[in-house]
């Protein structure tokens, strides 16, 4: 990667500040070209970085096996086949950011603490409708389940966590996990929120805006 290239940065709209920087991870910086013949589910509908297109998967990026901690949550729900594990970021109802390490395993979703190690949600990947994203190079990401509120993050490797969750939701039943590609959708907050986000390019970076509905 050009990095005497200008690094491009969503902006923000409304109460809600931009996310800080993640640890690691590379997929945050860089304008990005428009796929053609990609096989991932972004079917060559999305704006997508070079860095993200090559980059090389593996997955945990935490080393939870290492971590007895996070070890034992997964353990107790019966749950130690982990197919992707990072940091990220996730907007609260009020539209706070929380840090949150993310484990995906053949079963379910689970978001925990990163400073106490405690878990505080778990979300069957059966009750998962379909994925919410941009058709820009952004890091956010939504989360659609329609029996529970919903998940609206962001993740510096938006692109391998999504194509992860589509392999792991057609190897393990018979259809193949929605993505959505638009640049305004909507998502349930909190169990009575509903806010709509949109993303535009504008000099300099992505704008994003939210509404609540």
């Amino acid at each position: 990667m050009d990095r005497s290239k200008v690094q491009r940065r969503p902006k923000y709209d409304g109460d809600e500040s931009p996310p800080p920087d993640f640890d690691g991870g590379d997929e945050d910086h860089g304008a990005g070209d428009v796929d053609g013949g990609d096989q991932t589910p972004f079917a060559g509908g999305k704006v997508r970085r070079k860095a993200s297109r090559f980059r090389e998967h593996r997955g945990d990026y935490l080393h939870v096996s290492t971590r007895p901690g996070l070890m034992r949550i997964l353990e107790k729900q019966g749950d130690t086949s982990i197919l992707f594990a990072d940091k990220v970021l996730k907007f609260t109802g009020s539209g706070k950011m929380k840090r949150r390490i993310f484990i995906l395993t053949d079963f379910a979703i689970y978001l925990i603490d990163p400073e106490t190690e405690a878990m505080t949600r778990r979300i069957a990947l059966a009750a998962v409708e379909k994925m919410c994203l941009s058709k820009l190079s952004d890091n956010f990401f939504a989360i659609i389940i329609p029996t529970e509120y919903d998940l609206f993050m962001a993740s510096t490797r938006k692109t391998e966590l999504v194509q992860v969750m589509v392999d792991v939701t057609k190897s393990a039943s018979d259809y193949e996990l929605e993505v959505l590609l638009s640049n305004r959708f909507e998502y349930n907050a909190s169990a009575s929120l509903v806010k709509e986000v949109s993303f535009e390019e504008s000099e300099g970076g992505i704008k994003t805006k939210f509404l609540w509905k």
